[in-house]
């Protein structure tokens, strides 16, 4: 007996060896396999496939992606950002497979190319090529049951058939309208600007199609201007110049060489424009260079999706959050800028207000509602994020696209939000976080160059300050000394010469070059910065007694230290007239008295002073505040220079453990102190466990500051001294050749810094000679010292 279930499968393999099997509601249709020369005239083609782009890129990666997925039977999503080419690659890939039998391969009888914004336009397809396809049932009266008929035959079906789904809006609308592509000879591929997980369902391959790669760009400009008979206007320099400002998007792109083309506009000219944020995009890639019939601008294409946002973000946040994204670094931003205290203020009065009674009222903004917004953002590709916890990032032409959006008002306000949230997440220590405060100076400055002068009115934006800073405990010293020039280049233009602003900006600059080893040009601009305190300000005033204590400190870098030393007991009295015995500036300048006594050699001045400023720390500030484990760091060196090496000893053990308990044994503070208890066992002759300390040291700085930090340069040179007061001469010269050569590259041939190793390493090579003639010995060389814990006044 055979059961019906089989006797099912042989009805459907038999009608299947003669035509197409369709079953509706329970009934097995056999459709007469139409033959060449029958009522529906093969192939069956529905819609037009977009013509090949000028200078078109095949996008081979992604092709191999596409082809892999295909291979394992699998339908295909293009997903990308809007003006990527995913229409131009979809449309590639259907001609080939349309093509195939041109060159001896079977090619497609059925191809349907549709515009999948909305259903409805699916659906009319669907019942157009049942119609074409003579499918009984297939009535033009009824569209949604001749579509189903359709999709029935496509199942069913031992023809080759390909439907190319082009730019899905809303995915769970068109999934019951998805083709069944699991009879093996048939194929959708789809194009959307969203990453739903819709999208990727039911056995589809999600791939991203991406930017031009520098060389996809480069050779499409090249191209399309040959092809235009337009070669000598391309510049290969000014190419990938101009790739790089268009952020490599094929549309932008496109548009770009047809304005070339249409003004016969040099490269250079072109990228002075695109660089200009006074241009808008609409001229510069404007409506008229849509050569290749795309049906919209530029800016149009970018933000094509905001609607779409707008009506599914019920938060209304969406385009506030886009106009402060749209402020940040194309490379990405923490997305934890726009739920800090500051955004989500500036978010609540932002969006629309609702209406309580007569009047408007502005609810708070949640975390969860920012966190849904900016999911909204992600699904429909206005912005972009790989992980949770990763950068956000916005293409750099929809981000101008945005901003052009942003009426002229609300710009300082958003920008000036935007810095707020910014240097809210700022971490107390670049160490902590070295990614994070990267990140934050590149999108201050970016956001800065956008919005100037949004960040410099009324007064600087601390921000502004927070790069200079984070730029020198970096030790980019270079960096820093050339950012800090243009900050008071431009608050002197701002606001004048003797404004507050441009004090603080000269007195950063001197900063800058002391760190960089410019010893001199920081004095001479330290001895303006007072000159001009006192002038404006008065003598009293407290950044008039910063001044005076910084210029202090420089005095004693470059060696006048009886000028310093003067300058230091004037500062300490004045604070104290002006501020009290127990102000900690008073404090601080008392310990920085204590140092010039030092240099001057008045070493019982120094530590006598060393002692009371250590007993007035711990009683005002208490015994493990930061400033009071300072004083008792420098009272241990006070010890050691007095040549009580036993108390410098035991006090350095007690501020190596009083800082790995209090600040963490990772705080550059607490590498300090290990790096002066290394010091004292070297001076108590415990070479041994000196050189441990010193090797422990090195690797914890390379570890938390980074290989090419002035700590860490500084750890190795003592290193070296260690090696070679243990008898290991080679490893001693290896290591001062590898910190000299450091030191060159990163503080350049003059810093004092640089000066001390080239001399180390003459007196370490003439050092390891004298073993061979011992008539000739040479003095030993000493380690390098740590930067003072309680160092002159940062940045205001």
């Amino acid at each position: 007996m055979v059961s019906a279930g089989s006797g099912q499968r042989r009805t459907r393999q038999t009608a299947r060896a003669h035509g197409d099997v369709m079953q509706v509601a329970g009934d097995m249709h056999v459709y007469p396999a139409p033959v060449r020369g029958s009522s529906a005239e093969w192939p069956v083609w529905v819609g037009d496939v977009p013509r090949p782009a000028a200078a078109f890129q095949p996008r081979t990666q992604v092709r191999k992606k596409v082809k892999a997925a295909r291979g394992e039977g699998r339908d295909v999503v293009l997903s990308g950002l809007g003006g990527v080419g995913k229409s131009q690659l979809a449309a590639s890939l259907a001609r080939e497979l349309r093509d195939q039998e041109r060159s001896g391969e079977a090619g497609l009888d059925v191809l349907v190319w549709v515009r999948a914004t909305s259903i409805d336009q699916v659906i009319s397809a669907y019942a157009e090529a049942a119609g074409r396809l003579q499918l009984p049932g297939a009535v033009p009266d009824d569209e949604d049951e001749a579509a189903r008929r359709f999709l029935r035959w496509l199942a069913a079906t031992g023809r080759r058939w390909l439907v190319v789904l082009d730019d899905i809006s809303d995915p769970v609308a068109v999934r019951q309208w998805w083709p069944d592509s699991g009879s093996g000879r048939g194929w959708v591929l789809a194009t959307s600007r969203r990453e739903d997980a819709q999208l990727s369902g039911q056995g589809r391959a999600l791939v991203r199609i991406g930017l031009y790669t520098d060389a996809e760009a480069r050779a499409y400009l090249k191209r399309r201007l040959t092809d235009a008979s337009h070669a000598h206007l391309h510049d290969p320099d000014r190419a990938d110049e101009i790739a790089a400002e268009l952020g490599h998007l094929p549309l932008a792109l496109g548009h770009a060489a047809a304005y070339l083309i249409n003004k016969r506009c040099t490269m250079a000219d072109y990228l002075a424009l695109l660089r200009d944020t006074g241009s808008r995009l609409g001229e510069l890639l404007p409506a008229s260079a849509d050569t290749e019939g795309y049906g919209r601008p530029v800016t149009a294409s970018l933000l094509l999706s905001l609607d779409a946002v707008e009506e599914a973000d019920t938060s209304h946040l969406a385009r506030p959050l886009l106009h402060l994204a749209s402020l940040m670094d194309p490379l990405g931003h923490p997305a934890t800028a726009w739920t800090t205290p500051q955004a989500l203020d500036h978010l609540r009065t932002a969006r629309p207000p609702q209406r309580r009674r007569l009047r408007k009222h502005h609810p708070p903004v949640t975390e969860t509602e920012v966190h849904n917004a900016l999911e909204h953002l992600r699904t429909y590709a206005l912005i972009t994020q790989d992980t949770a916890t990763a950068p956000l990032r916005m293409h750099a032409l929809t981000a101008r696209a945005v901003r052009e959006t942003i009426p002229t008002g609300l710009l300082p306000a958003t920008a000036r939000t935007a810095a707020d949230a910014l240097t809210r997440l700022w971490p107390r220590h670049d160490h902590e976080n070295r990614e994070l405060a990267a990140l934050l100076r590149a999108n201050v400055v970016h956001l800065d160059q956008l919005t100037r002068p949004a960040l410099w009115q009324p007064t600087i934006h601390p921000c502004i300050y927070k790069v200079s800073s984070g730029l020198i405990e970096a030790g980019l010293y270079h960096q820093a000394i050339e950012y800090d020039e243009t900050v008071l280049r431009l608050s002197s233009r701002i606001h004048g010469p003797d404004h507050p602003d441009t004090l603080s900006a000269r007195h950063n600059l001197a900063v800058s070059y002391s760190a960089a080893g410019r010893v001199q040009d920081a004095l001479d601009l330290r001895e303006r910065v007072l000159a001009d305190r006192e002038r404006v300000l008065g003598p009293d005033h407290p950044d008039t007694l910063s001044a005076r204590h910084n210029l202090a400190a420089s005095y004693s870098v470059a060696g006048r230290a009886q000028e310093a030393l003067d300058l230091g007991e004037r500062v300490l009295a004045d604070r104290e007239r002006v501020l009290g015995l127990d102000h900690p500036d008073t404090l601080t300048a008392r310990h920085n008295l204590a140092t010039s006594y030092g240099d001057a050699g008045r070493v019982q001045d120094a530590l006598d002073l060393r002692e009371r400023v250590l007993a007035d720390r711990e009683r005002v500030l208490g015994p493990d505040h930061p400033d009071t484990l300072k004083a008792r760091n420098n009272l241990a060196a006070s010890y050691s220079d007095a040549g009580c090496i036993h108390d410098a000893l035991d006090l350095g053990e007690r501020v190596l453990a009083d800082r790995e308990r209090v600040l963490g044994p990772d705080h550059p503070d607490t590498l300090r102190a290990r790096h002066n208890l290394a010091v004292s066992y070297g001076a108590a002759g415990r070479v041994q466990d000196a050189l441990d300390l010193r090797e422990r040291v090195l690797a914890d700085c390379e570890r938390v500051l980074g290989p090419d930090h002035p700590d860490t340069l500084t750890a190795r040179h003592n290193l070296a001294v260690s090696y070679g007061a243990a008898g290991r001469v080679q490893e001693a010269l290896d290591l001062r050749e590898r910190v000299l050569a450091d030191r060159e590259r990163l503080l350049g041939p003059d810093h004092p810094a640089t000066l001390r190793a080239r001399n180390s390493l003459t007196r370490a090579r003439e050092a390891a000679a004298a073993v061979q003639q011992p008539d000739t010995a040479t003095p030993a060389t000493a380690p390098d010292p740590q930067p003072p814990s309680d160092t002159p006044e940062q940045p205001v």
